[in-house]
């Protein structure tokens, strides 16, 4: 088999040397493997948290993402090890494809710097996504040497399996096992974050029974499961949906990701975007905490990353299926957008209260517009017959429990749209009367100044 010359394999079989990391887990060491960890810009992971604000709410969620990537690779491995005896895997894939999928499993965040998932979130043009500055990363200095010398691969491959932009059958295929419905990073993240955050529920999917399933689809191009699978995919799909609902997003973790938005939307003309993007946890909240000095973004960037955590509270939480008017004329804004619906809805609160609330300290929330637990998985179905000839459906055909995940409960209730604001502010607004016809006053004020944005740019 193409695969079985590969050094990683055969240490992942011996385990005779590696890192240990939970649950566990021994992460095989090779020459090459150990010249890549101890480079600067891998080293560098160990100082970027894995999952940034979540550790406020969850107090063990304190792992990095070199942890991560640690894992990311073994189970790249693993996939390897499932994969190789699969004949289209085989005929497609060779040793330097492999090995180069190893390679980017192992690099694959390396274009992550603090917190930068919620302030991408925001769809500022002055900061592009995270995935777009792995090729310029990977194609010079050290790393470059590092790949070209000890694993005789071309840092562009590396890049193009990352980002997806690989054309060839091999490439597209090893991309989604990077990046897919089941991928070697969900599989992780899943389970690690669910262990660190001490709740069971990304754990709660059976991973050794997914890949025994693991197959290639009919294009010899994507990451497919057998049947035998389709249990055990059904239980990953509803573990990202609870990892969300619970963790992810819950209304506290959404609460601090408010204010850390709107804090960087105030002060964000301090920095050079490109500085900010090699910041690790410590560099960026000392440098917040200097720049909102003196600002109306002192307060939120205090209550985060001061001696003290003072998160602020909800006023109303609105979702597709209870208030579906609410949800459509907030969700989907620019940032630019909700901070001006923001500025009105205090301006209307005002009156209404008779006391003066202020814009800064009021914060509209919706997660992503983009679905976060589509499965467009094929699964390979057995022959029924001795005439029939074995075919591939989609993981949501056969499953109504997946579609309703994805679609009725995670749209519909998960991805709910918040108002914050400080707790001596929401105690006041907590008996307003007709909020909801105050907001879709606040919100008509922006369809009126030409603020509606469809995109988040």
């Amino acid at each position: 088999m193409a695969c079985d010359g590969l050094p990683e394999l055969a240490a992942l079989d011996s385990a005779s040397e590696g890192l240990r990391i939970p649950p566990d887990l021994t992460v095989p060491l090779t020459p090459r493997v150990r010249a890549l960890v101890d480079l600067p810009l891998i080293r560098r992971l160990a100082r970027i948290s894995q999952l940034g604000l979540v550790s406020l709410v969850y107090p063990g969620a304190t792992h990095s993402r070199f942890e991560h990537s640690l894992g990311v690779y073994r189970l790249a491995l693993e996939f390897l090890h499932r994969l190789r005896r699969d004949t289209t895997f085989a005929a497609v894939v060779d040793e330097a494809d492999a090995a180069a999928f190893v390679v980017a499993a192992l690099v694959h965040d390396v274009g992550h710097w603090a917190y930068c998932h919620p302030l991408e979130d925001m769809g500022l043009a002055e900061l592009p996504r995270h995935e777009s500055r792995v090729r310029g990363i990977l194609s010079g200095g050290a790393t470059a040497d590092v790949l070209r010398d000890h694993w005789r691969l071309d840092p562009s491959r590396i890049a193009d399996l990352i980002e997806g932009s690989a054309t060839d059958a091999a490439g597209r295929l090893l991309h989604s096992l990077l990046s897919g419905p089941i991928d070697v990073d969900k599989m992780d993240y899943l389970a690690r974050d669910s262990l660190h955050a001490g709740v069971p529920y990304g754990r709660h999917f059976d991973q050794e029974r997914l890949l025994s399933s693991l197959c290639v689809d009919r294009s010899g191009t994507a990451l497919a499961i057998t049947e035998k699978g389709r249990t055990a995919a059904e239980l990953m799909v509803f573990a990202r949906y609870v990892m969300f609902s619970e963790v992810y997003w819950h209304h506290a973790v959404r609460a601090a990701t408010a204010m850390l938005q709107r804090a960087f939307w105030i002060v964000r003309g301090a920095i050079d975007p490109d500085q900010l993007r090699h910041f690790d946890d410590q560099e960026f909240a000392a440098w917040i905490l200097a720049a909102s000095r003196g600002t109306p973004a002192a307060g939120l960037v205090a209550g985060l990353f001061g001696p003290e955590r003072r998160l602020v509270k909800r006023v109303a939480t609105f979702d597709a299926y209870h208030q579906p008017e609410l949800h459509r004329a907030l969700a989907g804004r620019s940032f630019a957008s909700g901070v001006g619906i923001a500025t009105r809805l205090a301006d209307l609160l005002s009156h209404a209260t008779g006391g003066r609330v202020d814009p800064d300290s009021l914060l509209i929330d919706a997660p992503p517009a983009e679905r976060e637990v589509e499965f467009r998985l094929e699964v390979r179905e057995r022959p029924r017959t001795a005439a029939d000839v074995a075919g591939t459906r989609p993981l949501a055909e056969l499953s109504p429990v997946v579609r309703a995940l994805a679609h009725e409960q995670f749209d519909n209730l998960v991805k709910r749209v918040r108002i914050f604001a400080p707790a001596d502010v929401a105690g006041r607004l907590a008996g307003v009367r007709h909020l909801d016809r105050l907001v879709l006053e606040a919100c008509q004020g922006a369809e009126a100044s030409g603020n509606r944005s469809g995109s988040t740019g």
